[in-house]
């Protein structure tokens, strides 16, 4: 009986030591989950910094794209209208080109008439010089003539005899047609050389015209000036070129139309000098 009671004594102690080693065990383990679930909260806030940072962060990159896209949209609207622009310019240049095709068309419709009208004036000239010299011998023979006449007037009034003789060799005096006809000529010449002479003394007289460089072509040598027929200009005027009252060169009308005018250099060197807007002036004529 005091066996068994003995042995319950030692079952019943190791049972208490067996708990006491469970629950110092379990407290262990407590004490560790504890330190791992204080580890864990600590983790845990840590990684709610972390997300709100990268959220704020996030919402600054969101607005970030947002004005970039706002600013790519603003430069595609800019890239839009250069190329509406760019377009113009390109359909403006085509037009000027254009114009200048049909000026320089026009030109070499001047220099064409300018040569046909040279070849003219220079026969023109060649027909007034032998025209002159006609004149010369014409009015030289009238002079003769009309010192023969006031001789044998003389003579015929100096004594009846003479007077008779005088009558006779009168008769004798034959004026050919051809003399005749250039008596004529000679007497009608000065008429009209007075006709002609005011209007050449008028035009000389004319106010002198003013105008402006509208266009410079460097590449067919030549300048459209702002005046026309309507103003007074004509084939062959010469004109002054001034910018602020510096005398630059002339130009040479080659072509005029109704309210401007082209003109050729009258230096190779002029085209360098020029620019829109200088002054143009008729030099006298």
């Amino acid at each position: 009986m005091a066996d068994k009671a003995k042995l319950f004594r030692l079952i019943l102690i190791g049972l208490i030591i067996i708990s006491l080693a469970l629950a110092a065990g379990v407290f262990v383990l407590f004490q560790q989950e504890r330190a791992k679930a204080l580890d864990l909260q600590t983790q845990l806030e840590d990684v709610k910094i972390k997300q709100q940072k990268a959220e704020a962060e996030l919402t600054r990159s969101r607005k970030a794209v947002a004005q970039l896209e706002e600013k790519l949209r603003e430069v595609q609207d800019k890239i839009d209208g250069l190329t509406v622009d760019l377009q113009k310019e390109k359909d403006a240049q085509k037009s000027l080109l254009s114009q200048i095709d049909q000026l320089t068309s026009d030109l070499t419709a001047v220099k064409e008439a300018k040569a046909v009208a040279e070849k003219k004036f220079t026969q023109a000239k060649d027909d007034l010089d032998k025209a002159q010299e006609q004149l010369k011998k014409i009015t030289s023979q009238k002079t003769e003539l009309e010192k023969n006449i006031e001789t044998l007037e003389s003579k015929s009034q100096s004594t009846p005899e003479t007077k008779t003789s005088v009558g006779v060799e009168l008769g004798k005096i034959v004026v050919s047609p051809d003399i005749t006809a250039q008596a004529q000529a000679a007497q009608q010449a000065p008429a009209a050389v007075a006709q002609v002479k005011p209007a050449v003394e008028a035009k000389s007289m004319a106010h002198k015209l003013e105008g402006e460089i509208l266009v410079i072509n460097k590449e067919y040598n030549f300048a459209v000036i702002n005046l026309g027929s309507n103003n007074g200009a004509e084939m062959g005027d010469v004109f002054s070129v001034y910018r602020n009252d510096k005398y630059l060169g002339d130009l040479k009308v080659e072509k005029v139309h109704d309210s401007m005018s082209a003109a050729g250099f009258v230096t190779s060197d002029l085209k360098d000098k020029l620019s829109e807007g200088d002054k143009a002036v008729l030099k006298n004529k």
